[in-house]
């Protein structure tokens, strides 16, 4: 195809979104999901799901970043980076996506 007037703002407009989608998911703060389906609110399994969701929708935006040649990693930790390259969504990622790049000690 090789479309050379793609919109970057655009994608990255949308990856700043996506990117804010997954971290309201993560904190169990109001997104467009919700809107979508408020019955499940009242059913244990709607945050998984719901952070499921945001995951996907990040990870598309990101896929069409990089097919798009747009650089998406700016937007994120180093540590961020692996997750999303990683593809899954873990307890790690859950835990530890608002960490900064450094390790803890102690």
């Amino acid at each position: 195809m090789g479309n050379t007037n793609v919109p970057v703002d655009f994608f990255m407009a949308k990856l700043a979104e996506a990117k804010l989608h997954f971290e309201r998911a993560l904190d169990c703060k109001h997104t467009d999901f919700d809107d979508l389906y408020p019955y499940m609110v009242e059913h244990p399994q709607f945050f998984w799901y719901k952070r499921y969701v945001a995951w996907s929708e990040l990870l598309t935006v990101v896929k069409l970043c990089g097919e798009l040649s747009i650089d998406w990693k700016q937007q994120f930790s180093e540590r961020q980076v692996q997750y999303i390259e990683n593809k899954v969504m873990s307890s790690k990622v859950l835990d530890h996506w608002r960490s900064d790049s450094k390790e803890h000690v102690g």
